[in-house]
């Protein structure tokens, strides 16, 4: 009996592995349950499902295709159309500078007491990425105002302050250490980070950008950090760092000598970071059409970067593959470096290269997000709508907002 039941389940595994290894079953996999594209592309979902079977798009509200494939049940796709829409393509090199709502804890220091040594911000619960914005009720913003609320407590030890820790605001009392100079926290703090990225898209008309491709985290906590106020000014690259297996390279860039600011910060999160920027202070560029996640295909493309002064140049990468996503998520294709100059000069994808965008088919299809440890010609890169909903297009907020 026993010997039986192996059987069955055996002979049932290798009949589920032979169907699901089957061109047609895979077809019929893929295709997705809803399609969102432009309303100026009316033969997009064929175009599309070309090679899975018939198919046949019907006009109605909401529209929806009927796909077959070979003998397998007819699937239905909705189709939802939104408004067309073109934005400028970057590669421009930027620097960005975060400051942080309130002030980040990123470490502590012990003192001594007697025969104790400990840190007091530590002993009273406190944690590495926890953002200080109160103390004994007054707002703190800044370094300088925590170096001030210390010193206003003259001999008074016990301090009683608000943190944000991710989303949720504590409060917590801190029995502070008194040195020979004054209330000692026994906490490193830090409100500002700076980097050098690359800017993806900026849409003219509602003023909008995207960068980089992934979160700006504090270097020491590795806590992504909140905004309270950023900018993003021009930079220009002075020397390379050059990547190779295990140790990925670096753009060496300096702040432009006008230190001209380009834009405002207002949102970093794990596609990269958004904000306002003055479309009159960039060098004119042609909109360009953008690629929804479904039409990226493996093969051929470009990418749009700085890898010396200010010059923005296209370079040659293959497509490796595109993950189909239902969900918005920050890796979400494998891109490979094919230039052999960009090769030689950088050894692939180097760090600066985040938010570099994709080209494909006329279209920008993504930006640059990671590299491979282990492999610098190699790395894997966002899909440019997920960024676009992330800056606030109007055309992707509002329809994620009608999914939702």
């Amino acid at each position: 009996m026993d010997w039986g039941r192996k059987l069955a389940g055996m002979l049932l595994l290798v009949l589920f592995i032979l169907t699901m290894a089957n061109d047609k079953v895979q077809s019929y996999l893929q295709i997705p349950n809803e399609i969102t594209t432009f309303e100026s592309a009316s033969s997009y979902i064929e175009e599309m499902l070309e090679g899975s079977g018939q198919v046949t798009v019907k006009k109605e509200k909401p529209a929806s295709a009927t796909v077959e494939v070979g003998g397998l049940p007819p699937k239905q796709t909705s189709v939802k159309k939104i408004p067309d829409l073109k934005v400028i393509p970057g590669g421009d090199s930027i620097g960005v500078k975060l400051q942080s709502d309130g002030v980040m804890i990123v470490g502590f220091h012990d003192v001594v007491d007697g025969k104790e040594r400990f840190s007091p911000a530590k002993k009273a619960g406190l944690k590495p990425g926890d953002r200080i914005v109160e103390m004994n009720g007054n707002e703190i913003d800044k370094l300088e105002d925590v170096v001030h609320g210390l010193e206003e407590m003259n001999q008074e030890r016990r301090l009683t302050m608000k943190i944000k820790r991710n989303t949720d605001l504590h409060e917590i009392s801190v029995n502070l250490h008194q040195g020979k100079e004054g209330n000692v926290l026994g906490a490193y703090i830090r409100n500002a980070a700076s980097g050098v990225g690359t800017l993806t898209f900026y849409e003219p008309e509602q003023g909008k950008f995207g960068s980089l491709g992934h979160v700006i985290a504090d270097s020491d906590t590795k806590k992504p950090i909140t905004v309270e106020n950023g900018k993003i000014m021009k930079s220009s690259v002075t020397s390379i760092q050059r990547g190779t297996n295990g140790d990925p390279g670096e753009k060496q860039a300096t702040l432009a000598s006008d230190r001209e600011e380009l834009g405002e910060v207002t949102k970093n999160t794990s596609f990269g970071v958004f904000g306002k920027l003055d479309a009159d202070k960039m060098d004119p560029h042609k909109p360009m059409p953008v690629a929804f996640a479904q039409e990226v295909k493996p093969g051929p493309a470009k990418m749009l970067t700085v890898i010396e002064d200010e010059k923005i140049e296209a370079f040659d990468i293959e497509i490796v593959q595109s993950m189909p996503q239902m969900q918005a998520a920050s890796k979400g294709m494998v891109i490979k470096v094919k230039d052999e100059e960009l090769l030689e000069r950088t050894g692939g994808i180097i760090q600066g290269m985040s938010g570099s965008p994709i080209i494909q088919d006329g279209k920008i299809a993504g930006a640059v997000t990671h590299v491979f440890v282990n492999d610098s010609t190699s790395g894997y890169a966002c899909h440019i709508e997920w960024m676009l909903e992330e800056a606030g297009i109007d055309t992707f907020a509002e329809e994620r907002q009608g999914a939702a």
